[in-house]
């Protein structure tokens, strides 16, 4: 099932060559501006209210035909195409996580060691440590001050930004380092980003120290203790960039899962603006949602285990006049989605890890993971072949290239999505997004031919499912 004529790129006319390539430069430009949750959630919020969407808080009564948009926190989002069918048949649903590996800063982070303004990190979702050092870093992120002031902070991806890092020892001195295994060679309290170490004249104790304060406050008009309500996160630095002597690839960092993600967004709005002359969207409501701690297992207020998704269908019933408990249920239960999250692409430098009848290759389309979890299928969506099957006549309808896949040998590990949280409610869920190399690294890989066919599957998800 695997032969070179499955490759998507060999299908492709001269027109459709020059989309797959359009389509992966608007997606380069998309990560990398946007590194974190809010920064994803504020540069979607934007393309929707340009499209004419309307936040459904400041709606008082929703009819078919109505595009809304409702956000929690700043960190997860919901987009809706409101059809002309009852909301308790259920909706067409594309769902991804806009959050990716990283580390965060702790709440009591900067201090002084020996002249050098260091700052204390705690990893979030699995990484291998040994990767974030040495490699140059930016700061993104909020910083919520006592009187309501919200300050932004970007530092290291701008042109003429400073960028930061986390030192390493260097092969002079590591025997005992390299004796250690994998994933203890770098330990997670060893994560300390430097941060300065130019002293303020005058001071005679962490001088470092004061001259950074003397900074925050010029810059920031923030202090020290402002560090205990902020959200930073340290990311990459640096922009996406095509890979390859071909350019068929893209090397960027969060293409898990803002690969999946931005084409969902993009979907929505590309069925917005071909439905620009009709009144009505025909058929089941359409959705794209956006949400947040899926690496840390979809936790918390802004996280898919939340009541945000039920509590906004129940209100969009209530705007709709037809709030009852049993349609909130009925509408869960009847709808159906994609759990738009990444796989695992084959890699021919650790080809053991795979069994290949099973295993997503580059540029063979987007890939369906029937069951995701870990070993016996544990923590596992086991999609219904029913769903499948009809999923498999739309792509195929389409013309879209699709490959399916498990996470690697089954007792090598595995891996879990927000599917089975929303198979919860009853509804039919299937993983279905693109192969990624590289994942968890700072730089992962995609193939920008899977991306595209990631879109034209969503698409045809709306249209025809």
């Amino acid at each position: 099932m695997k032969e070179e004529s499955n490759n998507a790129w060999l299908k492709y006319d001269r027109k459709t060559l020059a989309a797959v390539m359009d389509f992966a430069e608007e997606y380069r430009k998309f990560i990398s501006a946007c590194k974190t949750e809010r920064e994803c959630v504020d540069a979607v919020i934007a393309k929707a209210k340009a499209l004419g969407y309307k936040d459904i808080a400041s709606v008082k009564k929703v009819k078919a035909g109505d595009k809304l948009y409702a956000a929690h926190m700043g960190k997860t989002l919901a987009l809706f195409v409101v059809g002309s069918e009852p909301l308790e048949t259920g909706m067409k649903i594309l769902g991804a996580h806009i959050d990716s590996p990283r580390m965060d800063l702790k709440q009591v982070p900067v201090y002084e060691d020996n002249e050098i303004v260091l700052l204390d990190t705690h990893y979030y979702g699995g990484i291998k440590k040994y990767q974030w050092v040495t490699i140059p870093l930016a700061i993104h992120g909020v910083i919520c001050k006592k009187d309501g002031t919200v300050v932004k902070v970007s530092v290291g991806d701008e042109p003429g930004d400073p960028v930061f890092g986390v030192s390493d020892l260097l092969i002079h001195l590591g025997a005992d380092q390299l004796q250690k295994k994998g994933n203890v060679v770098i330990e997670g309290e060893d994560l300390n980003v430097t941060f300065a170490s130019m002293p303020l004249k005058g001071e005679k104790k962490d001088a470092v120290l004061a001259n950074v304060k003397k900074l925050l406050v010029k810059k920031y008009k923030i202090d020290l203790d402002d560090f205990l309500s902020a959200e930073l996160e340290v990311v990459p630095a640096g922009e996406a960039r095509d890979m390859g002597i071909d350019s068929s690839l893209l090397m960027g960092y969060g293409h898990d899962d803002r690969c999946c993600a931005y084409p969902s967004a993009e979907a929505i709005f590309r069925i917005t603006e071909e439905n620009t002359n009709a009144p009505v969207w025909k058929g089941r409501t359409l959705v794209c949602l956006l949400v947040d701690k899926e690496e840390i297992g979809s936790v918390g207020a802004t996280g898919m285990h939340s009541k945000f998704f039920e509590n906004t269908v129940a209100e969009l019933l209530d705007r709709m006049g037809e709030y009852s408990e049993l349609k909130v249920r009925r509408a869960m239960q009847n709808s159906v989605m994609l759990s738009s999250d990444v796989s695992a692409a084959f890699d021919p430098n650790y080809p053991s890890v795979n069994e290949k009848k099973n295993t997503a290759f580059f540029g063979k389309g987007l890939v369906f993971n029937k069951y995701t979890g870990s070993r016996g299928k544990s923590g596992s969506n086991d999609a219904n072949p029913e769903f499948f099957a009809k999923i498999r006549k739309v792509f195929d309808d389409a013309n879209v290239s699709f490959q399916t896949a498990e996470l690697g040998k089954v007792d090598q590990g595995g891996g879990g999505t927000i599917a089975y949280i929303m198979g919860n409610y009853g509804m039919n869920v299937i993983d279905c997004g693109v192969a990624v190399q590289n994942m968890h690294a700072p730089w992962e890989v995609i193939s920008k031919a899977d991306l595209y066919e990631a879109l034209q599957g969503y698409l045809a998800f709306y249209r025809e499912m």
